[in-house]
């Protein structure tokens, strides 16, 4: 019965190389959670095989995937069945696969937070019932929402605070200072805390946006992976954390205005469209910077 159902997974699919991924990867773009170098290196540190399978029409390749068993890889699901949520998080990630532009595939592993841009091109997704919140464009805020936003920054600075890259600390220093942030603000453990520092380092070229100290104390920090596609830029804001002692001088919101703007401007440098997501929109916080897009899964 296992073998059946394998086979009707499969059908129409089947299996490729690491470079055949990659190559199909580079030619039509994906998102973070479906980068060649993202899946390969979170797998391996999980511990879970990967394949790779793909889709032809005339003998040519039309769409790749990743998969850990019936899931696309990374999938929540497989690492909750194998007692390894601890090892990374990726939050609800954005799911972009390599696909031809004008293809139609069928897809029958496993996958949630399917991106609208497959909405016409894949036959087996189905709506699910909360979207995406992707940032907008900065002309999308109000005035006075950019003229608050760039007023708390002054402030803040006015009071010692300063904006770092990510990029000047340590894997170790960015786990530190994430730990410590997170768990003052949610009030309990983070995430995948054993294996934040190997985690930063494997995704450190993918790591972008900065931080905020006041007095040399950092106050708050956002964890964001970044990777380019030929035709977009996707990045995933997978959680942040703010040290509550300055919730008067609202460093948590300085560093969304800071990183969102930063973010848009390097995208537009590229003459790229941005896809940045805050995951699951599912916090009426997100709502101030996002708009809510249809998002989808195959069950």
């Amino acid at each position: 019965m296992l073998s059946y159902f394998r086979l009707y997974r499969e059908l129409g699919w089947h299996p490729i190389s690491a470079d055949e991924y990659r190559a199909a990867w580079l030619r039509w773009g994906g998102s973070v959670a479906t980068h060649p170098d993202v899946v390969e290196r979170l797998s391996a540190l999980a511990g879970i095989p990967l394949d790779y399978f793909g889709w032809d029409k005339a003998g040519e390749l039309q769409a790749a995937i990743p998969t850990w068993g019936r899931h696309i890889a990374l999938a929540k699901d497989v690492l909750k069945q194998q007692k390894k949520r601890g090892v990374f998080d990726l939050g609800n990630a954005e799911i972009i696969l390599p696909q031809a532009a004008k293809s139609v595939i069928t897809l029958r592993h496993k996958a949630q937070y399917v991106s609208e841009l497959h909405a016409q091109r894949i036959s087996t997704l189905k709506e699910q019932k909360q979207g995406l919140a992707l940032a907008r464009e900065p002309e999308q805020y109000s005035k006075k929402f950019r003229y608050n936003q760039r007023r708390e920054q002054r402030l803040l600075e006015e009071q010692g605070g300063v904006i770092l890259p990510i990029a000047s600390l340590s894997s170790a220093e960015q786990a530190q200072i994430y730990t410590q942030l997170f768990e003052k603000r949610w009030g309990f453990a983070v995430p995948g805390k054993e294996y934040l520092t190997e985690v930063f380092s494997l995704m450190a070229e993918f790591m972008t946006g900065s931080f905020i100290a006041i007095n040399d104390v950092p106050v708050a920090f956002q964890v964001l992976y970044r990777v380019e596609a030929p035709e977009w830029i996707s990045l995933e804001y997978i959680n942040g954390g703010v040290d509550t002692d300055y919730n008067s001088l609202s460093p948590g919101s300085v560093l969304s205005f800071v990183n969102t703007q930063n973010e848009w401007q390097h995208a537009r440098d590229l003459s790229k469209p941005l896809r940045y997501s805050f995951g699951r929109a599912d916090r009426e916080y997100k709502d101030r910077w996002c708009n809510r897009v249809a998002v989808y899964e195959v069950s």
